[in-house]
């Protein structure tokens, strides 16, 4: 097994785990993203949940990118309308795992 740094460890177990600042600094793309894609910031978020239910991605993503939605403007409501305009593309499976995941993120209910 490899030798790993105490930080490097830290930082891949708080990115794994859903630590936003963490993901923030680790992704920090952010603001580049908004002038490629000439969106604003609350509809860039709105389409990044839109790529995480189709992909089935892993909770520590949907709890980034749900707050990010959320200071970003989002509602709630936004991210539900994202989850029913994806459905008939990505089908049950991915809509009622990623409704979970964006409840967990929201501190609807808890995780596992």
């Amino acid at each position: 097994m490899a030798v790993v740094a105490a930080e490097t460890y830290e930082a891949l177990s708080g990115i794994a785990a859903g630590d936003l600042k963490l993901l923030d600094t680790a992704m920090g793309l952010r603001e580049p993203e908004l002038g490629v894609t000439c969106l604003d910031a609350r509809t860039l978020a709105l389409a990044k949940i839109a790529a995480l239910i189709a992909l089935d991605a892993p909770p520590a993503t949907y709890a980034w990118l749900v707050a990010s939605a959320i200071d970003d403007g989002a509602t709630p409501e936004d991210i539900l309308g994202v989850l029913q305009a994806v459905a008939p593309q990505v089908g049950g499976a991915r809509v009622v795992a990623g409704a979970l995941e964006i409840m967990v993120a929201l501190g609807l209910v808890r995780a596992g």
